[in-house]
């Protein structure tokens, strides 16, 4: 069995940041242009914070995946949004075919008054992790989630992974006579 199993996620966040950015690019450089007190400073400083913000918003994107491991999940989305899920704190993994696409929001999402977190990139192939307990999450300014909805490629796979995975842990027996459940 393989240790890791990756799952790209779609490309549509990435493109429309990417176009956004452009036009944000045009903008700076036209207003730069008929600035007439830009100085190389100024030309330098603004190169570096957009150059900074594409390759961290825009380009980090498309390189990250969401990660299937042995004893838990990893939702990642660029560079800025990490997740580490535990199987012990997973209750289940479900398509989430009951979302309307055109309703799911996208990026990093904790829309107020649902308890759902959205890390989305596209809006097709979602899947539903439903959590033990709610759960913070710093990138979702601090607010609690107990469900999360990503995308991936072929959700009927991760979550087949995911079952395949969660059925090799042995079966907790706490009337064995040396049954220890210390961390």
């Amino acid at each position: 069995m393989e240790r890791r199993l990756a799952f790209a996620h779609g490309r549509a966040l990435a493109y429309g940041r990417i176009v956004a950015f452009l036009a944000i690019g045009v903008l700076v450089t036209v207003v730069i242009a008929f600035s007439t007190s830009a100085t190389l400073e100024v030309v330098l400083f603004a190169a570096v914070v957009l150059g900074t913000v594409f390759v961290v918003f825009c380009a980090s994107p498309l390189v990250s995946q969401h990660w299937l491991l042995r004893s838990r999940v990893i939702v990642r989305q660029g560079w800025y949004f990490r997740a580490v899920l535990p199987f012990a704190e997973v209750r289940s993994v479900a398509p989430a075919e009951d979302l309307a696409p055109h309703r799911v929001p996208l990026g990093v999402h904790r829309l107020l008054g649902r308890p759902t977190l959205f890390v989305t990139a596209g809006r097709t192939g979602l899947v539903r992790i439903h959590l033990t307990r709610p759960r913070r999450f710093l990138q979702a300014f601090g607010l609690r989630a107990s469900e999360i909805v990503l995308d991936v490629s072929d959700p009927s796979a991760f979550v087949a992974a995911f079952e395949e995975r969660v059925a090799l842990f042995a079966p907790v027996q706490p009337d064995r006579a040396d049954a220890d459940f210390r961390d």
